[in-house]
């Protein structure tokens, strides 16, 4: 059995990969010339999907990859963000398996299974929720999230789209505004512990 340092620390490198995963596939897609870091793509959905006239739908998958990713990665909202996952990777599961990507739908189910195990975690916050708020097993007290904390977080969200403005004119500059953008949205959850 796990200790409660060493699960924490688990779930939270769990939520950091898949944020980092989807985070870095959205911005690679709309980052001039594809520049950002990840390690999936494709990053020319895009283009591709403008042949058909769906370059906006390609862009909304991008942004959604880049939201649900950001909430994963700075790990304050990761059950928000592992829950809208789901939906997300069973969408790019089914594409992948009608064109017959071969792997990618192997990657896509370790993805799922990973996202699973920060969900089973969590499942006593899920099963109010389920119940529609009857559940006899209330989840722990959890440190209680602020205005303050939400608009530091927020904040740190905004860099990330506004790098990607940047991207076009300087690389360097953008990076710099993401990595900015990170630091501030970790620095939520110090601003809530000084003010309790």
């Amino acid at each position: 059995m796990l200790s409660p340092n060493l699960k924490k620390i688990l779930l939270n490198s769990i939520a950091i990969f898949l944020g980092f995963t989807f985070f870095g596939a959205g911005m690679a897609k709309l980052y001039a010339d594809h520049q950002y870091l990840g390690w999936i793509g494709p990053t020319w959905l895009i283009e591709r999907l403008e042949e058909y006239q769906l370059g906006f739908y390609g862009k909304f998958i991008a942004l959604s990859q880049i939201f649900i990713g950001y909430l994963l990665i700075t790990t304050r909202y990761k059950l928000l963000g592992s829950i809208m996952l789901i939906p997300m990777i069973l969408n790019i599961l089914i594409v992948t398996i009608s064109l017959d990507w071969r792997g990618t739908p192997l990657v896509l189910g370790g993805l799922l299974f990973l996202n699973l195990l920060i969900l089973w975690h969590y499942r006593d916050f899920l099963m109010p929720i389920l119940n529609e708020g009857k559940s006899s097993n209330q989840p722990k007290e959890r440190r209680k999230r602020t205005l303050k904390g939400h608009l530091i977080w927020t904040a740190g969200l905004a860099l990330q789209f506004v790098s990607i403005a940047i991207s076009n004119h300087s690389i360097i500059l953008a990076f710099c505004t993401s990595l900015i953008g990170f630091i501030i949205s970790y620095l939520s959850f110090r601003a809530e512990k000084i003010s309790q």
